[in-house]
């Protein structure tokens, strides 16, 4: 199965993973078939414009393919839907999240002396040695979710890290965003902060492929305009 796979490194990738991650030959397939080392190769390159690009680029993957959860492709469903779905699956979830991932909490309450807010999945990755948390969003990203995501790491930092932990990475998962948004927001200078889409159904290996040439597209034009 992995000999099939076209690419070099895609073959050394899904070698090294299956042998260190204990793959079942089940989920093997699906990572080659939902092109697991290709979307992460996608994401490191629109990082690598930042300097001194951290290890954690390699866990982050844009977009994410929630198929297994088998919410309805089209229609609308209301966010506590795709969470309680998310839990459901919870061991697929964490395998489509990657490698070092815990599960900690869903809607974990964190507190300030005069307001309560609640995060909606918490995860820590003790390859990383940090909390990840997830904003679930339906339809597109806005500017408000980014703002609202920040002020959530900042918390999460401040009130819930412990010591030893490094930096809580915020991620949020959204069905589509607007890059100009996500050029002029916080997250642009940000290395704890990311927004990845998700998608329902998993895609075809051309739609995949065709994502990944429009994410390269974008990069090229944003560092064209920065030259």
């Amino acid at each position: 199965m992995i000999m099939r796979v076209d690419s070099p490194q895609a073959i050394a990738y899904y070698c090294r993973e299956a042998r260190e991650q204990n793959w079942t030959v089940r989920q093997l397939e699906r990572n080659i078939k939902s092109r697991t080392f290709q979307r992460l190769l996608s994401s490191q390159t629109n990082e690598a414009t930042k300097a001194d690009a951290p290890d954690h680029l390699e866990f982050i993957k844009d977009p994410y393919v929630l198929e297994f959860l088998q919410l309805p492709e089209t229609g609308k469903f209301r966010e506590s839907q795709l969470e309680q779905a998310i839990i459901d699956e919870l061991q697929k979830f964490l395998l489509e999240l990657g490698k070092g991932f815990s599960f900690v909490a869903r809607q974990m309450r964190i507190s300030t002396e005069t307001s309560h807010f609640f995060i909606d999945l918490v995860f820590y990755n003790y390859l990383l040695k940090c909390f990840v948390i997830i904003d679930l969003k339906i339809g597109e990203l806005s500017h408000q979710d980014i703002g609202q995501m920040d002020m959530y790491v900042r918390m999460f930092d401040d009130l819930k890290r412990g010591e030893d932990d490094n930096p809580t990475i915020g991620i949020i998962l959204c069905d589509s965003k607007d890059e100009t948004v996500v050029k002029y927001s916080v997250i642009k200078e940000s290395q704890q902060f990311f927004a990845s889409k998700y998608q329902r159904i998993l895609p075809t290996e051309a739609e995949l492929i065709a994502e990944i040439e429009r994410e390269k597209r974008l990069i090229e034009e944003t560092r064209g305009g920065l030259e």
